[in-house]
């Protein structure tokens, strides 16, 4: 099975798809799915932009839109997971996974499943120690705290990955686990990024709930993104004498853009006498089912609970209790094809988008089937319980079909004291946060920036001659189970040395005929700080 990884999309679907297709063209072969590891950017419209904690710079409509509105369709099967820059509004009607937009599937909170016999898991998100242990309580309108804790990972997802017990295939996080260095090159990873070398030396680079997760599944692959670099590891993994030596091979890429490395693709092998369409996994399920009374939207800290308590602390489900899930799902675990558009789509028609508001969190018809059917509980449904239900968009909802501009009604006002805002994106690095929380997209009337075809997040189309695109970091030979290629022996600093071996293409996009700058963004973007800008 032939699967392109990629790092951070950043919203550039169309960059994406066009040098998968190229390499496709330059191979001769297929690619069957595609995994993007976060900063996906799922951007139904302009509104959802004030949902995504990015300076207002960066906050750019970029080509989602399109694919959620069926102007274009996804031409290779799509998984992605959140990370720090979404339109959180959005990936919060889908807490379980769902089609984000057809053939582009998103994994939630966390989950897993499987297509062609591989285990794919996911955790979305990022690392902030301070949130770990709340509950989901965030919804819009969101506040600057607010617009960045809603991607901040909890307690609950690692708890419930932690259950599985069998093999996980491929192991998804935005963030790279903790320590994750100390299997690589880490000399060629700092003189790349330098800046790493004080977070290395106190052993603050990654997360620590990944690293937990690392040794404790063990999984055969983990993809990540996040720090914008390409770098590849060995983990040889402490297993007991009477067990089989167990490796993970870890993989991060760069973001879209020129000359970056954000793309692979490796050959992995698959059950051939299975279909490759999405199937949730069973067993991920009976965990879900079985610890849905762990759900909390209170921002107080909820714990996990673990050995000595008076309650079941273990979740791994059993034959029984999977067989009862299974019926549940009337035994069918294939991913119904059900997505449906619970907004309006963005519009080339500027004057149109202008007449709508912002999109609040909307019960989505995916979420409640899959909630209904086994029996979970929707985090949006437990909010409106308890804070009272969100105020009523200005739009007219029709979940039976996509949404047409027309059905927006204007509406000048902003909800700040009653009175229209024009509130300013903040950057948290220079500016101090808005005295109104609520987090409405300034300049509602306004259409796109002038200049948005040409922002620094656009990305040229791709050239015809790909003999510039390629270079031979890290093989698709050298990542495919049958290969001979890698010693696990070896030492850490010979790892990507080993990794070199009979490359397959890494895909990096070629530059324009006259360059473009591209200012590398704060340092604090890689440190494990409160700012996650």
């Amino acid at each position: 099975m032939k699967i392109a990884i990629e790092g951070c999309a950043h919203g550039e679907l169309d960059k994406i798809y066009e040098t998968i297709e190229k390499v496709e063209e330059y191979t001769g072969r297929k690619v069957d799915l595609l995994i993007c590891c976060g900063d996906f950017q799922a951007t139904r419209n302009i509104q959802d932009l004030s949902c995504m904690a990015v300076p207002r710079k960066y906050q750019q409509m970029c080509s989602f839109y399109k694919y959620y509105s069926g102007e274009k369709v996804a031409p290779v099967l799509t998984l992605f997971i959140g990370g720090n820059h979404e339109a959180s509004n959005h990936l919060q009607e889908l807490p379980y996974g769902g089609w984000a937009a057809p053939n582009i599937y998103y994994l939630g909170y966390a989950s897993v499943v499987t297509i062609g016999g591989i285990r794919i898991g996911g955790l979305s998100g990022i690392y902030k120690g301070h949130d770990y242990m709340r509950g989901h309580f965030e919804r819009p309108p969101y506040s600057e705290d607010t617009k960045r804790s809603v991607y901040h990972i909890r307690n609950l997802e690692v708890f419930r990955l932690k259950q599985m017990k069998s093999p996980i295939d491929i192991l998804v996080s935005h963030d790279w686990p903790r320590g994750i260095h100390k299997y690589g090159n880490v000399e060629a990873l700092l003189k790349r990024k330098p800046f790493f070398k004080e977070d290395i030396a106190n052993d603050s680079l990654g997360s620590l709930p990944a690293e937990e997760l690392l040794h404790e599944l063990k999984p055969k692959y983990w993809f990540s993104a996040h720090l914008h670099t390409k770098f590849a590891a060995l983990v040889r993994h402490e297993v007991p004498d009477d067990e089989k030596e167990k490796v993970t091979k870890f993989l991060s890429l760069d973001k879209c853009l020129p000359k970056r490395r954000f793309l692979q693709v490796l050959d992995i092998e698959h059950d051939p006498d299975k279909s490759l369409e999405l199937e949730y996994d069973l067993e991920w399920l009976t965990i879900l089912f079985l610890t849905n009374h762990l759900l909390s939207v209170k921002k107080n800290s909820q714990f996990m609970p673990g050995p000595g308590s008076s309650e079941r602390w273990i979740f791994s489900p059993t034959a029984e209790e999977m067989s009862d899930v299974l019926e549940r799902m009337d035994k069918n675990l294939k991913i119904p094809l059900n997505f449906v558009q619970t907004v309006p789509a963005y519009s080339s028609d500027a004057k149109n988008n202008s007449n709508i508001r912002q999109n609040i969190v909307t019960s989505n018809p995916q979420t409640e089937e899959f909630c209904k059917k086994l029996g979970l509980s929707d985090p949006l449904d437990l909010l409106n319980k308890l804070i009272g239900p969100q105020a009523s968009p200005n739009v007219s909802l029709n979940n039976s079909g996509p949404f047409s501009p027309s059905q927006a009604t204007p509406d000048k006002s902003d909800v700040c004291g009653g009175v229209k805002s024009d509130l300013s994106f903040i950057d948290s690095e220079t500016s101090s946060p808005s005295s109104c929380n609520a987090s409405y997209i300034s300049d509602i009337d306004s259409p796109l920036p002038k200049k948005l075809n040409r922002s620094a997040l656009f990305l040229p189309p791709p050239k015809n001659d790909l003999s510039d695109t390629f270079d031979d970091e890290l093989s698709t030979k050298s990542f495919s189970p049958q290969s001979s290629n890698i010693d696990v022996s070896q030492t850490s600093q010979e790892v990507e040395e080993k990794l070199d071996v009979n490359p397959e293409p890494t895909i990096t996009l070629p530059k324009e005929s006259k360059p473009r700058t591209f200012k590398r963004r704060n340092e604090a973007i890689y440190r494990n700080t409160d700012d996650d800008n």
